[in-house]
């Protein structure tokens, strides 16, 4: 069956627009270049649920390191998890390492040109799948993300509750997409959610879809799109143990690749629960041993779903022999080449802090 024709109103206002205002990103093709699909992908992922600006900072280096897809699939997981310092969410690291090797054992390494072979490769999910194959191989694929149900339940006035009505938003943006631009369609989404049709404050008067808008006319294009209200994030606690051995020498081990922070380092520590830690039960925790110093003060973090606070007990020096298998003595001029993540960034800062007072 034919796919549905284009509204050529609002579609050739739309690619107007980008025609004059695309923003000049690194790992977009210029006009009249062929896309990378190896460099759509990488950037992709890398923006998800992380900004522009922290991308830009990340993706050249990271590229440098890994050019192509099959030498991204060559590198070792903890070498990828280092590079990604910074961008967070590292499940996607995991996930781009498990794509780059998934592709390279493609034939001739190449990524799938269609969506739903896209959807297959992990880590990569319908959003993606479709930003991807617009983009890099020119299918005519509705891509939606939260740029996108900002801007078309503006556009149409879909006062559907999100994430319930992204459904309803995407059968809204299919019969915009051309057949002959969709890539440039898809990035024009992008390029008007990030800079005219904001979350807060949108630029109305600077959309090329200002007339056609119906949150517009309405004066309060803020209530699109409707959301559920928030839900309060719980707190859960922990204790960490900084272990040094007679050289200065910190205990770090490797977290589990499933899971939150998976294949990350950290300094051993407790569970994390919903109620605090006292001394005592942390203690029986503990990974060895040995008289234990609470510090003052402690870590507070913030992940997508809960906060996180974290009491640090300190112990040591001890015997190179004393530290239990699976873990490893790191200098603390060495964490530079650790996958620390921010939260045990801070328990350093921490404790840093604490010895230089």
């Amino acid at each position: 069956m034919k796919r549905q024709a284009s509204s050529p109103e609002e579609t050739s206002a739309l690619l107007g627009w980008y025609d004059r205002h695309r923003r000049d990103l690194p790992w977009r093709a210029k006009p009249g270049e062929t896309p990378d699909p190896y460099r759509v992908w990488l950037s992709e992922v890398m923006l998800q649920q992380t900004t522009v600006a922290t991308v830009k900072n990340r993706y050249a280096a990271f590229l440098e390191r890994w050019p192509t897809v099959a030498a991204l699939a060559e590198a070792s997981l903890d070498d990828v998890l280092h590079e990604w310092q910074g961008l967070g969410y590292y499940a996607r690291a995991r996930n781009l390492h498990r794509c780059a090797q998934a592709v390279a054992a493609l034939p001739d390494a190449r990524f799938p040109a269609t969506e739903a072979g896209l959807r297959d490769l992990p880590g990569i999910g319908d959003y993606t799948a479709a930003a991807i194959a617009a983009i890099a191989f020119n299918q005519p694929t509705a891509a939606v993300d939260g740029n996108v149900i900002r801007v078309i339940t503006r556009l149409r006035g879909i006062a559907d509750v999100m994430p319930a009505g992204k459904a309803a938003v995407a059968r809204a943006v299919e019969p915009l997409v051309p057949d002959d631009r969709p890539g440039d369609f898809a990035q024009a989404m992008m390029d008007l959610g990030a800079t005219v049709c904001s979350p807060r404050n949108p630029r109305c008067e600077l959309c090329p879809w200002q007339g056609m808008c119906v949150a517009a006319r309405s004066r309060n294009p803020e209530r699109f799109p409707a959301k559920p209200a928030k839900k309060q994030r719980p707190t859960r606690y922990g204790t960490v143990f900084w272990i040094t051995d007679r050289e200065g020498r910190v205990a770090l081990r490797t977290r589990a690749e499933k899971g939150l922070l998976g294949g990350m380092a950290e300094f051993p520590s407790t569970d994390w629960r919903d109620v605090p830690w006292s001394s005592d039960e942390a203690i029986a925790e503990a990974p060895l041993v040995q008289s234990w110093t609470p510090l003052d003060g402690e870590v507070e973090h913030t992940f997508t779903h809960f906060h996180l606070k974290l009491a640090v007990l300190t112990g040591g020096p001890v015997s190179p022999n004393a530290i239990p298998e699976g873990y490893r003595l790191i200098s603390p001029k060495a964490f530079s080449g650790e996958a620390l993540p921010t939260v045990m960034k801070k328990v350093a800062a921490l404790v840093a802090k604490a010895y230089s007072s």
